[in-house]
């Protein structure tokens, strides 16, 4: 059971939460300072004010969908040498396929940058990026910054943030991270999960309670009580890796003598430092949950929120695969051709799955390996033609469950085990077919994050499960079977860690700099385009208007196919919101064509948009629009920005000629960071049934100004395809001094290229 506790609340002893008279006693600004987080945060904090925190970090990750464009900022910003240590993984594009831009040369590029700026450099197969992270970067205490979302490594006392390209950029050059001080949430533990549940069940439970109603939405969720000692390490992982799909800023765990002991078997006990929060702690609110009354859960499709008891799926599949079928009306209705049918997948009352994935960082770990193995034992039976793709989440891991025998007894049973690899969270890996329904424990089951590609007619769908639910799944004919059907008591044997496996094959240069490396440049790596400062007045035209409840970045910029294009920015921008709305792309490019003869001179082109302004009563001389008057498209979303932390959601846009966005909320601290990193306004709008059309015309007037004298209302005039014309107040919220020379500079890079 998952309840949720409002408001602020004291955990005393880690043993309870204090009720109302025991409260009363207790100091509010003691009680905060007793918080892990607080500890960790002013550790690092470097401003004179914990309420505007102004953040040094320890280490930092990029991979190869990012650490292109990252570099890219960097250097054009003065990078020289990695101040911190700096990993960089090749775990998203290592199958180096035929197609796209991502390829072995990016990976050279990386080394090459690793010898020249002091990097780690770890080549293609050997871990992912948080599982390397996990094993050889983190310490107990420590802060780090990764360009990917699901940046977590609580377990281990750090509180570590997933962020956007820039961020990582900034962080490569000894800036600050600039950030108010968070809210925290006790994640109050209790009891122990039965044998038969797994991380995934935990984690499904507590996101299904508290990511639609924002509970936990941009604070840090600190795990405590008595019940995180009944948690191996490997199983707090898997719980903690999930964290960012409650939509959460961070985490981070007590420590014990089983992160001590962690520490030890990878050969780093003096990394490792006891944490616990004060006596009297106090949190913003509470997520109590009782280890002993979870139960297997699954996320059906279309998000990790949309979680159930398995059970109670197995039970109506008819209900519950008729729902999913009607969410992906919704999602589709760009997509007129997509018809999922999910309940053909039912047979004599049971749901036949189509194929199975058990990887990367939330499940690639010995322990959830071991166990489907121990599962594939009980029940003796081959696959068939069963579909099991296992991806150990790096090589010692795979080394030690080689040795063990794990493997070959799995390959004997026909599972088809890979190497690390985070393909199949994203959609580069196990790609499945036409309405096809798949079951895994991976990170995201976001529409088409699985592979499908819908604008060209096809679609399959992914629901969440863990790994021992799974297993019981494949080796049961592919029908989907709950792991208490097939309970197993596991006596985990204790891992051993080969280092040597590192130490023959990683590059590291920490520390060891060598200026006169030359890079090594593929012919597909491009820099980013030239982009324009803020000008006096924009002029807009909406390319998009999207009324879902919340966009993610799959949708604004998709995974799978297009991630082999991050090395090229204008080939990847190609692709922007082609799931979602696949006409986007060519408003956008339409609009930008007038913001290109702007900045080249040629007025008669650029008078064609500017007449639009004589709706307004602007009938200025087209040179003298021309110096003020900057054009460019807007997108329109109620909550964008759910999911990765991949700043081509952003960059995207911005490349088309994207200078806004408009919304409700920004769904992640992250995303909005991306758009004013890349110099998008990010507008709010507050009434959910806002007046706005795609064709029409947003003229902001004054905008510059209004941006330098830090203004939070925007009067903007709408300018309607049949020329009418309506006010409407924008917000601009937040604008913190750094963001403000981003924005008038008109990007990160510009920002630094003016200092």
């Amino acid at each position: 059971m998952v309840t949720l506790h409002e408001g602020k609340h004291y955990i005393l002893n880690n043993e309870c939460i204090a009720d109302a008279a025991e409260a009363a006693k207790l100091s509010e600004e003691e009680g905060k300072k007793q918080t892990l987080t607080y500890q960790v945060l002013e550790k690092h904090n470097h401003s004179d004010n914990m309420e505007h925190l102004e953040i040094k970090f320890d280490s930092m990750g990029v991979y190869d969908n990012t650490y292109v464009g990252i570099l890219q900022t960097a250097y054009a910003s003065g990078l020289k040498e990695f101040p911190m240590p700096c990993v960089f993984t090749n775990c998203h594009n290592c199958l180096c396929a035929v197609g796209g831009t991502i390829n072995t040369d990016v990976h050279k590029y990386a080394e090459s940058a690793c010898k020249k700026s002091g990097g780690i450099f770890v080549p293609p197969h050997e871990a992912v990026i948080h599982q390397y992270m996990r094993e050889m970067i983190v310490k107990s205490g420590d802060m780090s910054i990764v360009s990917d979302s699901h940046t977590r490594y609580g377990t281990q006392g750090s509180v570590s943030i997933g962020e956007g390209g820039p961020e990582l950029a900034k962080a490569m050059l000894g800036k600050y991270y600039e950030i108010d001080y968070p809210e925290v949430i006790a994640v109050f533990m209790t009891g122990a999960p039965k044998p038969w549940v797994g991380p995934m069940d935990v984690a499904l439970s507590i996101i299904g309670k508290v990511f639609k109603n924002n509970f936990v939405k941009n604070k840090v969720l600190e795990f405590i009580g008595p019940g995180v000692s009944s948690l191996s390490m490997d199983f707090r992982n898997g719980i903690d890796t999930m964290t960012t799909e409650s939509a959460c800023l961070s985490s981070v765990w007590a420590t014990d003598d089983k992160v001590k002991e962690y520490f030890e078997i990878h050969k780093r006990p003096n990394d490792f430092k006891r944490m616990q929060q004060g006596d009297a702690a106090l949190y913003d609110g509470v997520v109590e949950i009782n280890l002993d009354t979870i139960v297997p859960m699954i996320a059906l499709p279309f998000h990790p929120s949309n979680a159930y008891p398995l059970a109670d799926v197995i039970a109506d599949p008819e209900k519950y695969l008729g729902m999913v079928e009607k969410e992906a009306e919704r999602v589709f209705e760009n997509n007129k051709d997509i018809h999922l049918d999910l309940r053909s997948k039912i047979h004599n009352g049971k749901i036949k799955v189509d194929q199975a994935a058990i990887a990367g960082c939330a499940a690639g770990s010995f322990e959830n390996i071991y166990a489907v193995d121990q599962i594939a034992k009980k029940m003796n039976r081959g696959l068939g033609t069963f579909p099991l793709n296992i991806y150990p989440a790096s090589q010692p891991i795979m080394y030690e469950l080689n040795k063990i025998g794990v493997l070959n007894d799995l390959m004997g049973y026909g599972a088809r085990v890979k190497t690390a690899f985070c393909g199949p969270c994203f959609g580069a890996s196990d790609a499945p077919g036409n309405n096809d329904f798949c079951i895994r424990h991976s990170t995201r089951n976001f529409p088409n994050r699985e592979g499908s590609s819908p604008a060209n007619g096809q679609i399959a769908s992914v629901a969440l499960m863990d790994s021992k639910s799974i297993a019981a799944t494949a080796f049961n004919g592919g029908y989907l079977t709950s792991a208490e059907d097939c309970p197993v008591e596991f006596d985990v044997p204790t891992y051993e860690f080969n280092s040597n496996i590192y130490d023959n094959i990683v590059y590291n240069g920490y520390g060891k700099a060598q200026p006169e490396t030359e890079i090594v440049y593929g012919p597909a790596i491009k820099d980013w385009p030239e982009m324009s400062a803020l000008t006096d007045n924009l002029l807009l035209q909406v390319a998009s208007v999207i009324r879902d409840e919340v966009t993610t970045t799959d949708e604004l910029i998709p995974s799978g196919e297009t991630a082999s294009y991050r090395s090229n920015p204008y080939k990847i921008s190609e692709f922007t919101l082609i799931r979602k709305d696949p006409e986007y792309v060519g408003k956008a490019k339409a609009v930008q064509v007038y913001e290109k003869a702007r900045v080249a001179g040629d007025a008669q082109k650029a008078a064609e948009v500017y007449e639009v302004l004589k709706a307004v009563g602007i009938d200025t001389p087209v040179e003298e629009l021309m110096k003020t008057t900057g054009i460019g498209s807007v997108l329109y979303a109620k909550r964008p920005g759910d999911g990765s932390a991949r700043e081509y959601a952003a960059s995207c846009q911005k490349v088309l000629g994207g200078l806004a966005n408009i919304c409700i909320e920004y769904a992640t601290k992250r995303y909005r960071s991306n758009c004013v990193n890349w110099g998008m306004l990010p507008f709010t709008y507050p009434d959910d049934n806002i007046q706005l059309e795609v064709g029409e015309y947003v003229y902001l007037p004054g905008i510059r100004k209004a941006v330098e004298n830090g203004a939070t209302r925007v009067e903007a005039t709408i300018i309607g395809k049949d020329g009418s014309t309506r006010t409407m107040e924008l917000e601009l919220n937040g604008v913190t001094e750094a963001e403000k020379k981003v924005l008038l500079a008109g990007s990160l890079i510009n920002s630094y290229k003016q200092q």
